[in-house]
């Protein structure tokens, strides 16, 4: 019999959480504890449940309630995330899915998420609406570059003509300029400066900032992880002289090339895109092929599944309306906004 308990904000249990995920075929860099920090930072309770057996975790899940007038209230594993989901022992995982159930019910949210990266043997609804991209890393830049895709190949090579130039550091205020403007001009509410400054220091040793800057100008910045061999860019984007430079271009090969060569990685998530968008196709371009995400749902107090896609009708005004704000306006107004559509 499986005893459930709750892992707390700086829990002792906490190491051995991130043992157990680390451990684990199917264990993300997104089950780690220190997510809770980066979470209830913005405002989300987390309840991080785990089962063991005589002291000896089983199975892990991570879970945090997003409530919002405007969007609803989920209970949802992982917000910000693009993995999540049960990790561990098959029984033990499914044991945690019907306590998360349970959790949902008291809480009385209108449906619960859990965000598996591979498909799972449960009585969930299951709903793919996004994509996962990544590839092997070979052991030479030449050989990274021949690995790529023939039009995406001549795309690179291009940009490395351009007198490009980057760095590699944790400081985030060249980093947030230039995916602030990035995520404006794609009509998307950004994260607070706080909010990756927490990310920044739940995770020193897991996360690194890649800046690509032309005479000096950042034009290019990623936020990238690294778990178990395999480096994450998650949080990136360019200025809008970036498309000609190719610079987000050359900014996601000098990455591979680095996290090669200087990290000893030998994978490359590109992280989810929603299916058949823009994101999603020029992912394609590199020559990986799209795995589809099987998140899975369980309604509690709603009679339908949510729809907080951006390409769902409602939002278009909305989205040609934050287009057109000054920047400075989309970083003020975009934290009360982006921390409840993790």
């Amino acid at each position: 019999m499986y005893q459930l308990n709750t892992l707390s904000l700086r829990d002792e249990h906490a190491v051995a959480w991130d043992e157990f995920v680390t451990a684990q075929h199917d264990g993300t860099f997104f089950h780690l504890a220190a997510w809770q920090d980066v979470i209830t930072a913005v405002g989300h309770k987390c309840y991080y449940l785990y089962a063991t057996v005589a002291g000896n975790i089983l199975a892990v899940l991570p879970l945090a309630r997003v409530k919002s007038r405007l969007f609803g209230d989920a209970l949802v594993s992982t917000p910000f995330c693009v993995y999540g989901g049960a990790v561990g022992e098959e029984a033990a995982k499914r044991f945690l899915e019907q306590e998360a159930l349970k959790l949902a019910q008291r809480l009385k949210v209108q449906h619960l998420e859990l965000r598996y990266k591979t498909a799972q043997d449960n009585q969930f609804i299951t709903r793919s609406q996004h994509a996962y991209f990544a590839c092997e890393l070979a052991d030479s830049p030449e050989l990274i570059l021949a690995n790529i895709k023939k039009k995406q190949r001549a795309v690179i090579r291009h940009a490395l003509n351009e007198s490009l130039d980057y760095t590699l550091d944790n400081q985030s205020e060249d980093f947030y300029q230039t995916y602030s403007e990035s995520v404006r001009n794609l009509g998307t509410p950004v994260f607070s400066k706080a909010f990756f400054n927490s990310i920044l220091q739940a995770f020193p040793q897991q996360s690194e900032i890649l800046t690509v800057r032309k005479q000096q100008q950042a034009v290019s910045s990623v936020l990238s992880f690294y778990f178990k061999g395999e480096v994450l860019p998650y949080y990136g984007g360019g200025i809008s002289e970036a498309k000609s430079l190719k610079s987000n271009d050359f900014m996601y090969y000098q990455l591979m090339c680095h996290a090669r060569q200087n990290k000893g990685c030998d994978r490359y998530d590109f992280g989810r895109s929603k299916l058949d968008s823009g994101a999603y196709q020029y992912k394609k371009h590199w020559g990986m092929t799209p795995v589809e995400l099987p998140y899975q749902y369980q309604l509690i107090t709603a009679s339908e599944l949510p729809n907080l896609s951006p390409n769902n009708p409602k939002y278009r005004l909305f989205i040609s309306l934050w287009q057109k704000l000054p920047l400075t306006v989309s970083q003020w107004l975009g934290p009360q906004l982006s921390r409840y559509l993790g």
